[in-house]
């Protein structure tokens, strides 16, 4: 797998609070990154007001967003009264967001402060809990909201064949023709209710990703490669006989000429960095 560990990524200024959801979340195999302040994201002296990830999303929130996609954490955290972190926004950010959709999220905060609690909850944190009752049931919080891969599942459905639409989504996505690829490899995953159907998944958000540098179309092939991770990230390393390391280092070499390259060079792209899949068929 790409993380040896889930991630529970926890905004919390307290070092006590800190402590205490650490010894939680590792307790149950979890890594765990704490964050007290926005600063911790980027400092105010190191970005660009105007550094852009995704359109509209700018500054240090776009900072924040290309951060929370890449470390695509199994829950996140937010203490309310941490006021060091914009935790209305960045809750809004992960709830509304195309690549973070679905990510769980969970705050807490005094009792007597209904208004805050109100706030996170229409922000969109999926639940928000007073402050004791948070700590003194947080274990099995942790284990209720957390949202962890079946390790053992996902490598038994990676052992399976690539079944026939499958295979000619590839045909085409290795020829360039990525438009067809996608449909293609769309009708495998609508064919497929094993946790193996995330692979087509994955490389079909790829293929419109490079559909979208071809196009010269920015903030769209942005937008898809931050998506991308959702799927592509969880996979181990070879999945029905696709080199899923060797894909997903060409994907984030991409990604990350692209981001450098801007928009208003995003023609410099070279073609060829956009590899074929390397794949076996497995009997």
């Amino acid at each position: 797998m790409n993380n040896d560990f889930p991630l529970v990524l926890a905004f919390v200024k307290d070092l006590n609070f800190s402590v205490r959801i650490e010894s939680a979340a590792e307790a149950q195999g979890f890594e765990v990154k704490t964050i007290e302040s926005a600063e911790q994201i980027a400092p105010d002296d190191h970005f660009e007001p105007e550094h852009q990830v995704a359109e509209p999303i700018k500054g240090r929130n776009g900072i924040f967003l290309e951060r929370i996609t890449r470390w695509q954490p199994s829950l996140v955290i937010f203490d309310l009264g941490n006021d060091l972190i914009p935790w209305d926004e960045w809750i809004a950010i992960i709830s509304s967001g195309s690549a973070t959709r679905g990510m769980p999220v969970i705050s807490y905060g005094s009792h007597v402060d209904t208004e805050t609690l109100k706030l996170a909850k229409q922000a969109g944190a999926d639940q928000v809990y007073a402050r004791s009752k948070f700590f003194s049931e947080l274990p099995d919080l942790i284990a209720k909201h957390a949202k962890v891969v079946d390790l053992d599942q996902m490598e038994k459905a990676c052992k399976e064949p690539l079944p026939h639409f499958a295979i000619k989504g590839l045909e085409k996505f290795n020829r360039g023709k990525y438009f067809e690829a996608h449909d293609l490899l769309e009708m495998a995953w609508m064919q497929d209710e094993t946790p193996g159907r995330d692979l087509y998944r994955a490389i079909l958000q790829v293929s419109v990703a490079y559909y979208q540098v071809l196009r010269g179309n920015y903030n769209g092939a942005v937008k898809m490669f931050l998506r991308v991770r959702k799927w592509l990230d969880p996979l181990p390393d070879s999945c029905r006989g696709i080199n899923i390391k060797k894909l997903r280092q060409e994907v984030y070499e991409i990604n990350q000429t692209l981001v450098a390259f801007g928009p208003e060079r995003i023609e410099e792209i070279d073609p060829e960095m956009m590899r074929p899949v390397e794949y076996t068929i497995l009997n």
